[in-house]
């Protein structure tokens, strides 16, 4: 059964830094794209960051250049470095894993709440 435990979250004020973590359990994590979605409340999900198995991201307009994906395939674990946070990206956030552009397989998770507020 796979799981996406995703972890990390919490309150900050605007310009502050978050990393979230998402541990994944029951696939081949090496094998597999990554991706962070968020979904703030009234608005749909979308990607915000993605990572191939190869190594190669890419970013949401709105977070490149303050977002960093990366992964650790020894650990089966995907991080998101989150810097110069705004009040925009408050959202709930989940990872995920497939392949593509939108790499969704799973089943989304509880994620992890980011709240930026001053």
């Amino acid at each position: 059964q796979v799981q996406l435990v995703e972890s990390g979250g919490g309150s900050v004020q605007p310009g502050g830094s978050l990393r979230l973590s998402c541990e994944v359990s029951g696939v081949s994590f090496s094998r597999y794209s990554m991706g962070w979605y968020r979904q703030a409340p009234g608005k749909q999900r979308e990607l915000v960051a993605l990572m191939s198995s190869i190594g190669n991201t890419n970013y949401a307009d709105s977070v490149k250049g303050r977002f960093t994906i990366s992964r650790d395939n020894a650990k089966s674990t995907v991080y998101l470095q989150m810097n110069s946070l705004k009040p925009e990206d408050t959202a709930v956030y989940h990872c995920n894993y497939g392949w593509g552009s939108v790499p969704a397989f799973g089943s989304w998770g509880q994620g992890t709440q980011v709240t930026v507020s001053s």
